[in-house]
């Protein structure tokens, strides 16, 4: 099911992105990006419609995917 991101209140949606890209293995290229450059990344992401926020009901957890 997706999820309406901008109706989580912000600093849901920053929960959700941080626990996403801190995850272990998550390929960022050669670059070093800060956290708040990785979250920024996703929102635009979110905003391009490239991506979206999931939620699997059977785990009761939250993906970003592409579209």
């Amino acid at each position: 099911m997706e999820i309406p991101y901008k109706k989580l209140a912000p600093d849901v949606l920053r929960a959700v992105i941080e626990e996403f890209v801190t995850r272990e293995g998550t390929d960022y290229g050669e670059g070093n990006f800060s956290l708040d450059e990785k979250v920024a990344q996703v929102i635009c992401q979110l905003d391009e419609k490239s991506i979206y926020l999931s939620y699997d009901s059977e785990n009761l957890s939250c993906h970003l995917q592409k579209r």
